[in-house]
């Protein structure tokens, strides 16, 4: 018989909660990197397909409304195209002589800002113009509505559109200008307004529909294209930043409006949440015996203790201090000493009785209970156990 230092402690053999602990971290560790590769993979391809396609008509974007396609195809015939983004490269590069300016709508800008960045253009091709670009930049010129679907042949005699053929017209135009060409008649507007003032050819046309790289190769838009805005060897296509613009807004925020102390305590209060979050959610440990300063009945610590362990869900535990008592019973009844471990209890239990010693093992030390089902399952075993162990003993008494 081997010696130990302790009584029938099972904490080595019958509590191998360890490892299984280990595994299960390990488990929880790699799924948690798995999701956080997954995230960080799906938004880095989602800023990459966001930069990609920026905004409608931006003429860096391959998305199917950037205008990226036009830029190629002009620079193939030999025009020089520069994107700018604010008003100051904008000018600078109108300044470097005679361009075509390319403009989409400019809410950001006011008046004044349109037309001072429009001013030094030689050309101007509104691709998105809208009532208030209409009204300044051009004579009379007001949207009239949307085409119906269906080809459209020019209608006039400007030959940039004979040479490009008919189109499908998206946004049509009204103007009072008498010398001003009107092409692609639908409705009471048509689809192109050309006009000229202050010596400069203003045009308006729909690039929404005709000018994108969806729509591009349709019927003669890329060549409507061209003929439209590669009249000069430079083209200064002018697209808004976001940061680019000369308006004031004078109404005052939500930050201006609250006193300045809401801010820090809304901190506050989210720190203490998370704070509170961390403190009430953490699994519970092991739990710890301890010296009571009363004396507490046996019953009512039991009760409290096995209180505790059904609230923290712990049966493995539950079932070491169920083992623990049981293998000291048993022990006793043999007449083990107090140095005896619990697989010689086990072995000698099995040979007194009759019962398997696989099964033995299995009742006293082996087997871990998942939830609570188990652990009753396991009591009962080990008071069955226990009583062949006793009538084994003492045949002429009843078991307890």
């Amino acid at each position: 018989m081997s010696t130990t230092t302790d009584a029938p402690r099972t904490s080595d053999s019958v509590n191998p909660p360890a490892a299984p602990a280990r595994r299960r971290s390990t488990v929880w560790i790699a799924i948690a990197a798995v999701l956080l590769l997954v995230g960080g993979i799906g938004a880095a391809l989602a800023a990459a397909g966001e930069w990609s396609q920026r905004d409608e008509l931006d003429p860096e974007s391959a998305g199917p409304d950037g205008t990226r396609a036009l830029v190629e195809v002009l620079r193939d015939h030999g025009v020089e195209v520069r994107v700018v983004r604010d008003r100051r490269a904008a000018a600078d590069a109108l300044a470097t002589g005679p361009a075509t300016l390319v403009i989409p709508d400019t809410p950001a800008l006011s008046d004044d800002g349109l037309l001072t960045v429009t001013r030094a253009a030689a050309d101007l091709v509104m691709i998105d113009p809208r009532s208030r670009a209409l009204d300044l930049l051009s004579s009379g010129a007001e949207p009239a509505g949307v085409a119906p679907p269906g080809v459209v042949q020019p209608g006039c005699d400007l030959p940039d559109a004979v040479r490009s053929g008919g189109i499908e017209p998206g946004a049509v135009y009204l103007t009072a200008d008498d010398d001003a060409v009107a092409c692609y008649p639908s409705g009471d507007g048509h689809g192109l307004l050309v006009g000229e003032v202050d010596g400069r050819r203003i045009v308006a046309v729909d690039g929404t529909v005709l000018f994108t790289n969806e729509r591009l190769a349709d019927d003669g838009n890329a060549a409507l294209a061209v003929n439209l805005i590669g009249r000069h060897p430079l083209v200064v296509w002018y697209q808004p930043g976001p940061g680019d613009t000369d308006l004031t807004d004078t109404d005052p925020t939500l930050g201006d409006l609250t006193p300045p102390w809401v801010s820090p305590v809304i901190v506050l209060l989210l720190v203490a949440g998370v704070a509170a979050g961390v403190w009430r959610g953490r699994r519970f440990g092991p739990l710890v015996a301890e010296r009571l300063p009363v004396i507490v009945r046996a019953s009512e610590t039991t009760e409290g203790r096995a209180r505790l362990y059904a609230q923290s869900r712990d049966a493995l535990h539950a079932a070491d201090q169920l083992r623990l008592g049981a293998l000291e019973r048993i022990g006793r009844l043999l007449g083990l000493g107090p140095a005896a471990s619990a697989p010689e209890i086990s072995d000698a239990a099995a040979g007194r009785t009759g019962i398997d010693r696989g099964e033995a093992r299995r009742i006293l030390i082996d087997d871990i209970p998942a939830n609570d089902a188990d652990l009753v399952s396991l009591s009962l075993r080990l008071r069955h156990l226990e009583d062949a162990v006793h009538a084994a003993v003492r045949p002429e008494r009843n078991p307890r």
